[in-house]
């Protein structure tokens, strides 16, 4: 089904003004080597009971990256050093007191009674979150797993007007008396809570508890690795790269060059609406796979081009040209778009930290590319071929 150049121009330039929006709204966050960021190197703790395993440095570095994703902080560098640390770097930190307690503590959630017998832990939980009462105090609202909630609902009809205490790291934080039997395996904590503390307790519940305890050893600020110098040489080579490309489209394919700038400037817009959007972190290898994925979408413009102008040479006219030339050149646009995603998709799924970065800006890149060369220049020439100027002024246009 063809769609009337009119409706898709109308497309294009919503979502060019939702793209130009979030850019002006949302900030940009950047990695450890543009921004900085703190380091903490903890260190698993030897207690009773508690082997310090491989397996338990894993499954403890396991829960940390949990509690960081639900902080918010994105493309965390977490990984072992030696037999029993854990170094933990989080790029543009704001708040690393907060970050700090979130990732040390233990977070070993008990529920006992009376006795003080331990009758659930926190490995019954299925879910948490933060809740306010009628008068607007915080609280968080725990769900229970299908056993936890059986087991809990035996214990509550058996003590009906008792107490039970409930503990985090051994320390009481809230101790309410069972008013009726709680049957579905959902309750509320309180503890007269601040939001923060309830947000941090809602997601150290979530997250759950460290398979071994740690002890911060190590905690310093990170200056950016890459200086100001470097940075400003980087964003001048960027701006001098992409002039260059723009005056070689145009002396090369004149106004289908003009076109093809306008589409990538539209692509520019849209590949950084997209990162901001998602809340990436960008590092200097995602800039880089940003730049890349720029040089593909000028690639597959080129492409494009020097068909149009094949099938304008059989004395076709600029419109047929215009189809002919997309048509025949999608097939291999497609080919070496889909290849570079499979090496993308491998270096996401065998790499870590900058690597996935490089990985997602230059997949997400391609994707977009691809739509700004196949929709947005072919809309824009529809659009201009339609004009009286440009139906027989050929050499202009650049057939």
């Amino acid at each position: 089904m063809n769609i009337r150049p009119e409706i898709k121009s109308a497309f294009i330039v919503l979502i060019v003004g939702a793209a130009l929006w979030i850019l002006l709204t949302f900030p940009f966050r950047f990695g450890l080597d543009i921004k900085g960021g703190i380091r903490v190197t903890l260190k698993c703790q030897r207690t009773e009971g508690v082997e310090i395993t491989d397996d338990a440095v894993r499954r403890t570095i396991e829960v940390i990256r949990n509690r960081i994703d639900q902080l918010g902080v994105t493309e965390p560098s977490i990984y072992k050093e030696g037999t029993d640390k854990i170094v933990v770097e989080l790029p543009g930190i704001e708040d690393p007191e907060r970050a700090l307690e979130i990732i040390g503590q233990t977070a070993l959630l008990e529920f006992k009674d009376e006795t003080g017998k331990t009758i659930l832990t926190g490995s019954a939980l299925k879910t948490a979150k933060v809740e306010f009462d009628q008068v607007g105090q915080p609280m968080v609202r725990v769900e229970m797993n299908p056993e936890g909630a059986k087991i809990f609902a035996d214990f509550t009809s058996k003590n009906v007007g008792k107490q039970v205490f409930i503990l985090l790291d051994g320390k009481v934080i809230s101790n309410p008396v069972i008013k009726e039997p709680i049957t579905e395996g959902v309750g509320v904590i309180t503890g007269r809570f601040t939001i923060d503390e309830a947000q941090k307790l809602a997601i150290l519940l979530r997250a759950g508890a460290l398979p071994v305890p740690v002890k911060v050893i190590e905690n310093r600020t990170i200056d950016p690795t890459l200086g100001r110098d470097t940075m400003e040489a980087a964003y001048k080579a960027g701006i001098i790269g992409a002039i260059l490309v723009i005056v070689f489209m145009i002396l090369v394919f004149r106004f289908l060059g003009v076109v093809a700038d306008i589409a990538l400037l539209i692509y520019i817009v849209l590949d950084l609406a997209v990162l901001k959007l998602l809340n990436a972190t960008l590092t200097l290898p995602g800039i880089a796979g940003i730049i890349l994925s720029i040089g593909m979408a000028v690639d597959a413009n080129c492409l494009i081009f020097a068909r149009m102008r094949e099938e304008y040479m059989q004395k076709k006219t600029p419109m047929a040209s215009l189809d002919a030339g997309f048509r025949n050149a999608l097939r291999a646009i497609i080919d070496s778009n889909v290849t570079t995603l499979l090496a993308a998709l491998i270096l996401f799924y065998f790499g870590t930290g900058p690597i996935r970065g490089f990985a997602v800006t230059l997949s997400l890149g391609v994707v977009l590319s691809m739509f700004t060369s196949i929709i947005v220049t072919r809309t824009l020439l529809e659009n201009l071929l339609s004009l009286p100027l440009f139906k027989k002024a050929t050499k202009l246009l650049g057939l």
